[in-house]
């Protein structure tokens, strides 16, 4: 708040934002006593790892299919290149001018969906860009433009990367049906495999049914919810699981990577998919 008797300032920086003529002069950057800086540091430290993990195994172009199991980042492989799997997602649409891995392809649609989602934006605004670093931290940008200029206004697709999630969960809980087969490709199989791809597409769609626009879509744009009873329940539903977004957004980021690991492991021999039955 502007008191009126603001005393001359020695800031050098241009006087912007938190720090314009109209806001309380306080000449500290913050007044925060505890360590504030430890969330944004984490949240910054497991996107990266998990960018650098991700970035290699989509680059690897191996190792991503050990029957029945098959790699998240590569369903549907969609490409010529891909390896043969035995009534797996997999379909030739990309032909053989298609030279790098297959995973690149699709991608793009589960990293557009969480790059635009509205708990990656705040983890990354903060983490990577500290914009603002956290809660009562003055961002250290002299002029803020949100998300109204190109590229962050690309962010308003994410309700058309929504429906791309939810087919890519549809094809990943496919996937998952398809680990109670064995390595020859017949039912009745379960290994500790089948656990990490239930565990992995649970998750997937917790998070993908905890989004926003999910929830906008079932209820948004109700204005009676007693002559809708089945979406207002629906929307009940929707909104606990939003109630817990975030946490579901990092168990899912750490699940569908340990889903591709395992596959990894099986795929290039470390050892054999234990079985129950």
């Amino acid at each position: 708040m502007a008191t009126g008797t603001e005393p001359p300032s020695t800031d050098p920086r241009p006087r912007s934002g938190v720090r314009g003529a109209g806001r309380a002069a306080i000449a500290a950057p913050h007044l925060r006593t505890d360590r504030w800086w430890l969330a944004p540091a984490a949240t910054a430290a497991g996107l990266l790892a998990f960018i650098v993990y991700s970035t290699w195994r989509a680059f690897a172009n191996a190792d991503y299919y050990a029957a029945p199991y098959v790699s998240p980042f590569y369903s549907p492989c969609l490409a010529e290149n891909c390896r043969p799997m035995h009534a797996g997602p997999n379909t030739d649409l990309f032909g053989s001018w298609w030279g790098i891995s297959p995973a690149i392809i699709i991608l793009i649609f589960p990293l557009g969906f969480r790059l635009t989602c509205y708990y990656y934006r705040k983890a990354y605004y903060r983490g990577f860009w500290a914009s603002p670093p956290a809660c009562a931290v003055a961002e250290p940008h002299t002029k803020y433009t949100g998300e109204t200029r190109f590229p962050l206004i690309l962010q308003n697709i994410h309700r058309y990367f929504f429906y791309a999630a939810i087919l890519v969960a549809g094809i990943l809980t496919y996937d998952a049906v398809l680990s109670f087969r064995d390595e020859h490709h017949a039912w009745g199989h379960m290994g500790l495999g089948t656990l990490v791809f239930l565990l992995n597409i649970t998750l997937i769609w917790a998070y993908t049914l905890s989004c926003h626009s999910c929830r906008h879509i079932v209820g948004g744009k109700l204005k009676h919810f007693s002559k809708h009873p089945v979406r207002y329940r629906a929307w009940q539903f929707v909104g606990r699981l939003n109630a817990r977004h975030m946490l579901l957004a990092w168990a899912s980021l750490v699940s569908v990577a340990l889903a591709d690991f395992y596959v990894y492991l099986v795929a290039s021999g470390v050892f054999d998919d234990p079985r129950f039955f």
